[in-house]
């Protein structure tokens, strides 16, 4: 079982579902700022789950080391931080909600460092 798959899967049906949502359901009962808000949520979401996918190809093509592991590690946690801090501020305007959102875009950075230094130190795998 490709546990970096799965959760891209999931992620992917998550995200068009949330980006459908938003451009439909909650079109007429969101401020244009909200709008913007769940906008960048769905973004940061989408860029992240396709990251999600190449850390899940390179664990099915190569035994995956330690550093895809974590890599994909925090682009769940990014997402789940960064853009679910972005969606529940939208939905509910508190605004204390955006001092959280940074924690996921480090978390992000994390991420694609993971990755460059896998690149870089040409992990070996196992």
């Amino acid at each position: 079982m490709n546990y970096a798959l799965i959760i891209t899967a999931l992620n992917g049906f998550l995200v068009v579902m949330l980006g459908a949502f938003g451009a439909h359901a909650l079109e007429a009962m969101l401020s244009q700022q909200q709008l913007e808000t769940w906008d960048t949520a769905v973004q940061y979401h989408m860029f992240h789950t396709a990251a999600l996918f190449g850390t899940a190809l390179l664990s099915q093509h190569q035994s995956s080391g330690l550093l895809v592991r974590r890599a994909t590690n925090l682009f769940l946690g990014g997402i789940m931080i960064f853009s679910g801090s972005l969606y529940a501020l939208a939905l509910t305007g508190i605004s204390m909600l955006g001092m959280i959102t940074p924690i996921g875009g480090v978390m992000f950075l994390g991420g694609w460092a993971c990755l460059l230094y896998a690149a870089v130190k040409g992990e070996k795998h196992g």
